[in-house]
């Protein structure tokens, strides 16, 4: 398998040249036919003789037949939303598909409504909402996957056009930072499966990670929370992003290949049978060459793959069963010279990671009632490997040998009932984890292992006037597990939510939402033992916050939004680190392991802002977000204590991404973000200098009791991406040009303090002896081009 992989590229080019080369000898297709299905969303019965239309393309539609069937002819190439009215139904609009010689069989759910007595004439809007989280939630459809400039297609980095995001601007990170929490507070469902964290080389106990491992290939959309958490979505405290994949093509086998910033990968969707369809993908990094050609000193690699099959086992049972996988390498480049790459090589490790969720979900819809079963388990496996000088030729130069693993076994039940106005949601769930962790090193032989079974209920009622005038949504949520005893008292971790929606005319939506919500703490911390085999932060408990938020919608039409969004964030019962005595939500934007050391549930925070958002969208034309968030992050270690600045507090972030399709299949994007300087804490350079500490750490130590009293400067970027799309009658190719950091410009950071690996008083007692420091300028940022290609067949 792996020898393989290691020849998508050479599979990729070969697809290139016996696509485009008969392809440029025939006319190119100008209109490709369309066939698709339109069923009622809760008994998946056919919706006979409802009306399809093309939106964008007026006139362009067909009936659906007997059995539910329709067929458009002469469809231009392009993205498109598909519509479908028909009398007793509310009208229904279907995620973005892109229509081509790949064009997927189009399924559109559309939902009775009794007060309706003739068919509906208004178009829905784009511009979707839910009554559970009628604020601080987007849909992200495929137009911006596709094209998003500056993200090439990843998934972490298309949301940070959405208000509430922030990023890290410095080195090869992934970390999503939202409403000024943490990387670890966000949570990823994909179909209904939990996915513990969506990037290759995640820091275990935090999250983040240079490159996402999902393939935006296979995803539909992106429904994305930044508050009002669904009740059936446990764990977040910033976020929650929820993936909604394709489903296989039933009409015939379609593959794709791509060549992106990052990797080379192939795609595919089919079917078995009549019943059961699949999608799969597999990618292979060569960003190891990259790094490399940039000059620098660590060179990561990895491989990922998943699957998806669905499979119709009656009219009213449907299975479906996926997989997600990553496989990490990094290793070190020692032949890199200079300072700064002596610098990353004297404390970084080499870094060995495995990762994957299996799952499977159950439906059954019997008319206004829903059920579903999921079983799901995901496995993570981290090794890190460091020796002084990067030297391995002798054991003695080992300064870290850890093998750290993690894994979750879930299994929920759901249930959803409809009755006219009102919609009924309950679900239980049981967790069985698992933590274990081996590391060896100079100064200590760490060995722990942890098994915690946990629990957690929910139950929800959504609420909808005749008018669909006023919508309000209440709900609650428990959980529990037996790590101790103050975790198994449930009415402890009550986290009821509350949402409500009011439309004060055809334009103008006024909606608020409240809620509790709570976080287990990571394993690692969890897990965590003393030397006697003491569990030592027994007495943690489950991190919470109370969140609150209240903005206006102005629509016009289906084409633009313009909202304002008020929230405040409440944090309590965070874990206080005993060693830095800062909070541990504010550590995690490296490599490593975050977590494994003496906590106390002592700290607070809190996070509070406004956040603006304007998106103008004509569709298969032109697509533009822009959004503005002015806001603070503060935490302090006990309640009565002055408040500080978090790590993430920014306090704003502009963003403004937009693309323009042109004629004759050419489309231009770009993207501008403006984010405020991060705080930062000095380092302490008495005890950096100290040889036993710089040995034992390899990196210089920060002066915590001036945690965060400097700021960095404000960073500014201008992304663009070009996009020729070429349609032929079996074939679409597809080049893209994504230019990151287009003005080249710089993040300045303070200088870094370092050894120079000579003993300044070489008669001192070892305990007293210090290295001769120098400092390093840190200064990054440079333009990043990217040429990619794709190609659909």
């Amino acid at each position: 398998m792996t020898v393989k992989l290691r020849h998508i590229g050479g599979i990729v080019w070969l697809m290139l040249l016996f696509c485009i080369v008969p392809a440029v000898a025939t006319a190119a297709a100008t209109t490709y036919p369309v066939r698709g299905k339109v069923i009622d969303k809760n008994s998946r019965k056919p919706v006979a003789y409802a009306n399809v239309t093309v939106t964008g393309l007026p006139g362009k539609g067909a009936s659906t037949d007997s059995l539910g069937v329709f067929r458009i002819e002469q469809v231009p190439p392009g993205i498109y939303r598909f519509e479908a009215t028909c009398i007793g139904y509310v009208t229904a609009s279907s995620p973005e598909y892109i229509v081509s010689a790949s064009t997927p069989f189009i399924e559109i759910e559309m939902e009775e409504d009794a007060n309706l007595l003739t068919a509906v004439v208004v178009t829905p809007s784009p511009f979707r909402r839910s009554i559970e989280s009628p604020v601080s939630m987007r849909v992200i459809g495929l137009q911006e996957i596709e094209k998003s400039p500056g993200a090439n297609r990843d998934v972490s980095r298309i949301v940070r056009a959405y208000p509430g995001v922030s990023f890290s601007p410095v080195g090869y990170r992934n970390d999503l930072i939202v409403r000024g929490g943490s990387p670890s507070e966000n949570r990823f469902y994909m179909d209904g499966i939990e996915i513990p964290n969506i990037n290759h080389f995640a820091t275990q106990g935090a999250s983040g990670g240079p490159v996402s491992i999902v393939n935006a290939d296979l995803v539909r959309e992106i429904t994305f929370y930044t508050g009002a958490f669904p009740a059936n979505r446990s764990g977040a405290l910033s976020s929650v992003l929820d993936f909604r994949l394709r489903d296989g093509n039933p009409d015939k086998q379609t593959f794709k290949a791509t060549l992106g910033a990052s990797e080379v990968s192939l795609s595919g969707s089919g079917h078995f049978n009549d019943r059961t369809t699949y999608l799969f993908s597999v990618r292979q990094s060569y960003l190891q060459l990259l790094f490399k050609a940039l000059g620098l000193p660590f060179l990561p690699n990895f491989i990922d793959g998943q699957f998806k099959i669905k499979t119709r086992l009656t009219e009213h049972d449907e299975l479906t069963v996926l997989a997600l996988t990553g496989i990490d390498k990094m290793k070190l480049n020692t032949d890199e010279k200079g300072e700064d790459a002596e610098y990353l090589l004297s404390y970084l490790p080499t870094i060995h990671q495995e990762t994957f969720t299996v799952g499977a979900v159950y439906r059954h819809y019997a008319g206004k009632y829903t059920q579903s079963v999921t079983l799901s388990h995901n496995y993570l496996n981290n090794r890190n490997l460091k020796y002084r000088n990067n030297d391995d030729s002798s054991e003695d130069n080992l300064t870290l040998r850890l093998r750290s693993v993690e894994q979750k076994t879930t299994a929920l039940f759901e249930n959803r009932t409809r009755l006219g106005q009102w919609t009924l949601k309950e679900g239980a769930e049981l967790t069985n984890s698992g933590y274990t962790n081996n590391t060896d090193s100079p100064f200590s032989l760490y060995k722990t292992s942890l098994n915690i079974i946990g629990w957690g209920a929910f139950f929800s009622s959504d609420y909808s006037t005749r008018d669909n005038r006023f919508t309000l949504s209440a709900g609650i949520r428990v959980d529990g597990n037996n790590y101790n005893r103050g975790m198994k008292q449930l009415w402890k971790q009550l986290s009821p939510r509350l949402s409500a929606s009011y439309k004060l005319s055809e334009q103008w939506i006024l909606n608020g939402s409240a809620g509790l919500y709570h976080q287990l703490p990571p394993y690692t911390a969890l897990g965590y033992k003393n030397n006697d085999g003491s569990y030592l932060n027994k007495a943690l408990r489950y991190m919470r916050v109370m969140e609150s938020s209240i903005g206006a919608d102005w629509h016009l039409h289906d084409r633009i939004m313009i909202s304002a969004e008020g929230f405040f964030k409440r944090y309590n019962r965070i874990p206080l680190s005993l060693q830095d005595n800062i909070p541990l939500a504010c550590k995690g934007n490296d490599y490593g392991v975050v977590g494994n050391e003496p906590l106390a549930s002592t700290a607070d925070g809190r996070a509070y802002g406004l956040e603006t958002m304007f998106r103008w969208q004509v569709s298969g034309r032109f697509n533009l977000v822009s959004s503005f968030t002015l806001y603070k992050s503060e935490y302090r270690n006990h309640s009565g204590d002055d408040y500080i600045p978090s790590a993430w507090d920014n306090r704003f972030i502009l963003n403004m991404s937009g693309t323009y399709n042109l004629p004759k299949r050419w489309s231009i994007g770009g993207k501008v973000s403006y984010i405020g300087g991060a705080p930062y804490t000095p380092y302490d350079e008495d005890k950096s200098s100290l040889v036993q500490a710089w040995d034992a750490k390899g990196q210089p130590y920060y002066d915590y009791s001036l945690y965060n009293t400097g700021r960095l400067p404000d960073f500014a970027q201008l992304d663009v991406r070009v996009d020729k799309s070429f349609y032929f009658r079996r074939c679409m190719v597809g080049l893209y040009l994504d230019l990151q950091n287009v003005t080249g410009s710089k993040l300045k950071q303070p200088d870094v303090i370092m050894s120079t690996g000579v003993i300044e008083n070489p008669a001192a007692p070892a305990s007293e002896q210090r290295y001769k420091m120098k400092y390093l300028k840190q200064e990054s940022g440079t333009l990043l081009p990217t040429l990619g290609v794709t190609v659909e067949f």
